[in-house]
C-alpha cells in the first residue's frame, strides 16, 4: 500500500469544489483519502458531498456541521448563516445519510498520524489560530503528526525537539519536509477557504518521503454560487466563495 494521502476538509456541501479535488487527486495517481469532516453545512449539495466523502475516505471523521446536522450537537452553539445552513441540509439529508453521520466521531486518533476535526483538545469547537493553541495541541495529543480542519486556512506548524516553533499558515502551493520534529497540520478547506483565495484547498502527505505538499485546486464558483441561489439557501453563502472568506 502506497503511503501517499491526499487529505481533504470542510468541504461544507460544496460538490463543484469535491469533484474538482477528486479529479485532482486522481491526476495524481492517489488512491487513498483522509477526509477531516464538515462534508456538509454552507453548501448546496450536502447529501452527495456526505455520501462521496464517506465513500471514497479510508479515514473519515465528522465535524461540528456534520454533528449538528445529525442533531447529535446544539445549533445554538452556530452563527445565524451557519443555523439557517444547517437547518436546510437537514431537510435534504435521508435516513442512508443521517446513518453515515451518526457513527461517525470527531476525532481519529489511534494511528500514527492522530485526525481531529478542530483540535486535540477540543475535537469539535477550538480553532486552533495561535502558537499558544498549537503548543497545547501537542501536549494534548502525543503524535508526531496531528491533521486539523475547521479553520478553513492551510497552515503546518513544527515543534522542534528543543521546544521551538515554527511554521504558521501557508499561502497557495508548496511542499515542506517532515523529517524533523513534531507536526500540526491543516489542509485547509474544500468548499469554504477562508485565506482570500477561492480555490479548494487540500494536501498531500507523503509517508514515504516524509513530505507534504500543499495544494489549490480551481473549481466553477459560478457554478456553486448558482446552487446555491437555486436551494433558496442566503445569497451570504454563494458571495463568500468568490472571496476566499
Amino acid at each position: 500500500m502506497t503511503d501517499r494521502i491526499a487529505v481533504i476538509s470542510d468541504v461544507h456541501g460544496n460538490l463543484h469544489a469535491l469533484e474538482a479535488v477528486r479529479r485532482a487527486i486522481h491526476h495524481t495517481s492517489i488512491t487513498r483519502i483522509w477526509c477531516l469532516g464538515d462534508m456538509v453545512g454552507y453548501g448546496a449539495n450536502p447529501a452527495e458531498c456526505l455520501r462521496v466523502c464517506v465513500h471514497d475516505s479510508e479515514r473519515c471523521i465528522a465535524g461540528n456541521h456534520d454533528l449538528a446536522a445529525a442533531g447529535r450537537v446544539s445549533v445554538s452553539e452556530f452563527s445565524y448563516l451557519a443555523r439557517t445552513a444547517i437547518e436546510w441540509t437537514r431537510t435534504r439529508l435521508d435516513r442512508n445519510s443521517l446513518d453515515r453521520l451518526a457513527i461517525l466521531e470527531p476525532q481519529d486518533a489511534d494511528a500514527p498520524v492522530a485526525l481531529f476535526h478542530a483540535s486535540p483538545r477540543d475535537p469539535i469547537w477550538e480553532y486552533i489560530i495561535t502558537g499558544e493553541q498549537v503548543r497545547a495541541a501537542f501536549v494534548a495529543d502525543p503524535s508526531r503528526i496531528i491533521m486539523v480542519g475547521h479553520t478553513h486556512v492551510a497552515g503546518a506548524w513544527r515543534l522542534s525537539d528543543d521546544g521551538r516553533l515554527d511554521g504558521g499558515m501557508m499561502r497557495g502551493e508548496g511542499t515542506v519536509s517532515l523529517e524533523a520534529g513534531r507536526w500540526l497540520i491543516n489542509p485547509g478547506s474544500v468548499g469554504q477557504p477562508r485565506d482570500l483565495d477561492p480555490r479548494a484547498s487540500w494536501v498531500i502527505l507523503d509517508l514515504d518521503a516524509l513530505t507534504l505538499t500543499f495544494r489549490r485546486t480551481p473549481y466553477d464558483v459560478p457554478g456553486a454560487q448558482n446552487a446555491i441561489q437555486a436551494a433558496g439557501l442566503p445569497a451570504e453563502l454563494g458571495a463568500r466563495l468568490a472571496e476566499g472568506q
